[in-house]
């Protein structure tokens, strides 16, 4: 089960995160400018977000196996349909459906996990997702720039269309994922709203929701931008973006696992903000006038403040108290509308120049992480 849900998150991010550092190629292609195509990135993100909020209880009624195996087949197809997009505005829209049809594979997944690891272990399994995500993050950003000159932008949106069909047929055909009862109660939405009402009525729901958008606005700011960055800054086409870019995931690769154990035994309490520290840590590196193997470093500890945050406060969601489909639901939808959000905020504070933005995040990110040290100080293993 872990392998398949690990492969499908992986791939769902290759395809969320190849198009950001080709923002200056496909400016040139549909001959519209960098700021239209960047909207790219949260028209993807943020309806992705949203929809989770129903992928949740679709799940608690139909089961967690049929969500995900409805969602890996829709994702599928409109990835390979968005390679006949012939302007900015098309693409965007593909990207919109797209975004909606991959609401239902994380988020979900990570439910799963939570109905059939217990807490006290679920944090390892917590990390092999994530890493996966980290890597798909990576993976994408460079595959993206690095074969994109050589096969052009559809052959690359086919390529994932054609891997995610593979998983999806293995899923179906080896009986992957467990068949684990649904309710098939059909819950009117007013009794959905209102258990997420009951979520956020929780103060541990409360910050763990928050700090999930708060850090998603922060890594996904800056990573988005990274392709314009390293392209002015650097000069670098397509191909040195990719291999400058192929850092980040790798520590969530090597020690997700082995951070998601360290804060089953350890708790969460000091793990968490000092993951908001190091990505502000950074953003500030960014911003001082580095040579470009500085960059690289930076990039890789950016990704390392990702592992160390988001898996975390991941395994928080499916620990809350109410139904888990909508918890899991709702920190999906803070961390999806978080990497929308990241990405026009940091666009609009970009105007001042690159400099500035980055500062601007630092700053950002050290106070969330000075508040997160007394807002999780209760994040410590059970029984200690």
């Amino acid at each position: 089960m872990l392998a398949l849900v690990c492969t499908a998150a992986f791939l769902v991010f290759v395809q969320t995160f190849m198009v950001a550092p080709l923002i200056p190629r496909l400016a040139a292609v549909f001959a519209s400018p960098i700021a239209w195509v960047a909207l790219a990135v949260p028209a993807y993100v943020i309806p992705q977000g949203i929809s989770t909020l129903a992928s949740g209880p679709l799940s608690d009624h139909f089961s967690r196996r049929s969500v995900i195996l409805a969602s890996l087949a829709l994702f599928t197809a409109i990835t390979a349909l968005t390679v006949s997009a012939t302007h900015v505005g098309t693409f965007i829209a593909w990207r919109v459906v797209a975004g909606i049809s991959a609401a239902g594979v994380v988020p979900i997944s990570l439910t799963l996990i939570g109905d059939v690891v217990p807490f006290t272990r679920r944090g390892k399994a917590v990390g092999w997702l994530f890493g996966a995500i980290a890597g798909g993050t990576a993976a994408g950003a460079a595959i993206g720039a690095l074969l994109e000159p050589l096969v052009g932008w559809r052959a690359l949106f086919l390529g994932v269309a054609a891997l995610c069909a593979l998983a999806l047929g293995y899923a179906v055909a080896a009986d992957a994922l467990p068949r684990l009862p649904a309710s098939r109660i059909a819950h009117a939405w007013s009794r959905v709203f209102r258990g997420y009402g009951q979520l956020l009525a929780q103060g541990r729901a409360r910050r763990t929701y928050a700090y999930v958008l708060i850090n998603a606005v922060l890594i996904s700011g800056v990573f988005t931008w990274l392709g314009v960055y390293l392209h002015q800054r650097f000069g670098l086409g397509e191909a040195g973006i990719g291999w400058v870019m192929l850092g980040y995931g790798i520590p969530g690769l090597i020690f997700g696992p082995l951070i998601g154990k360290l804060a089953d035994r350890y708790g969460r309490s000091r793990i968490v903000p000092a993951g908001v520290a190091l990505t502000g840590v950074c953003a500030l590196l960014l911003a001082l006038p580095l040579p470009l193997n500085g960059v690289r470093v930076a990039i890789v500890l950016l990704s390392l403040g990702f592992d160390l945050t988001h898996p975390q406060l991941a395994a928080i969601a499916t620990d809350l108290k109410g139904d888990r489909g909508q918890a899991v639901a709702l920190m999906a939808f803070s961390l999806f509308v978080g990497f929308g959000l990241g990405s026009l905020v940091f666009q609009a504070v970009l105007v001042a120049g690159f400099a500035v933005a980055l500062g601007v995040f630092a700053a950002a990110a050290w106070l969330a992480a000075a508040l997160a040290l007394r807002l999780f100080r209760s994040e410590r293993p059970r029984g200690a």
